[in-house]
């Protein structure tokens, strides 16, 4: 039966997820288009929920156009959309882990978590103060990375794996690959953009570094790339100390 109200309860309770706290509670997420509900079948993360446009031929919940596009965070509206189940680590891991700490940028947090997926990070841990990965906007900005990199939460620097290095924007040393790879990887911190990482956070740390550019800063997605790019440049440390 097609849903032809955007007042259908079901669909109510879809357009709360659009809210943080909506998300918390219930512990679940809406991804939008076609792409990411691809995304998240090969990668085996079975939809709770699937709500496509009437006549589109698509498996799901059919909805009325006007309907469907009431309920999505798109400007453009979706054919598809559906609601999964958080998934949550229940700790960072190595050999290669990124830490998020004051990013509040969904845009940023999602596009970190498509690079941590091409450099073959093991897990993106969320800090104190950082956006939802879970969000509408980091959700698309992830471009589906969300499905396959976990994601794990710390509170303080002692809870990342292996060496802990904090990148600063002009302070330590040029971030490169360790000649040898220490014992449980390596855990690259990134902090916010304007703010960087607070100090104490910094002063946790087992090094510092920083990306020699000739401007003032470096956008927090684009450091966190560049950074991933230098850690990642052997061999060795791609797969570890193994």
């Amino acid at each position: 039966m097609t849903i032809t109200s955007p007042h259908n309860e079901r669909l109510k309770e879809v357009r709360k997820l659009a809210r943080r706290r909506a998300r918390e509670q219930s512990g679940r997420f809406v991804a939008e288009g076609e792409d990411l509900l691809a995304a998240a079948h090969a990668a085996g993360w079975p939809a709770l929920e699937t709500y496509v446009a009437a006549g589109s031929g698509l498996a799901g919940t059919e909805v009325e156009a006007e309907a469907l596009a009431a309920v999505s965070q798109l400007g453009s509206g979706t054919r598809a959309l559906a609601v999964y189940e958080q998934r949550w680590a229940p700790a960072p891991a190595g050999p290669l882990c990124v830490a998020l700490h004051g990013i509040a940028d969904p845009g940023n947090v999602g596009t970190i978590l498509r690079s941590a997926l091409a450099f073959g990070a093991s897990s993106v841990a969320l800090g104190p103060d950082c956006a939802d990965p879970y969000g509408p906007k980091a959700v698309r900005a992830s471009m589906g990375a969300l499905f396959a990199v976990p994601l794990a939460r710390f509170a303080a620097v002692e809870e990342l794996p292996g060496e802990t290095v904090a990148l600063d924007a002009h302070a330590g040393e040029p971030i490169a690959s360790p000649p040898t790879p220490t014992a449980g990887g390596t855990t690259i911190l990134i902090g916010a953009e304007r703010a960087g990482l607070p100090a104490d956070v910094q002063a946790a740390c087992g090094r510092i570094a920083r990306i020699p550019i000739r401007s003032e800063s470096l956008n927090a997605a684009m450091a966190a790339t560049v950074a991933l790019y230098e850690l990642t440049r052997t061999a060795d440390h791609r797969m570890g100390a193994a």
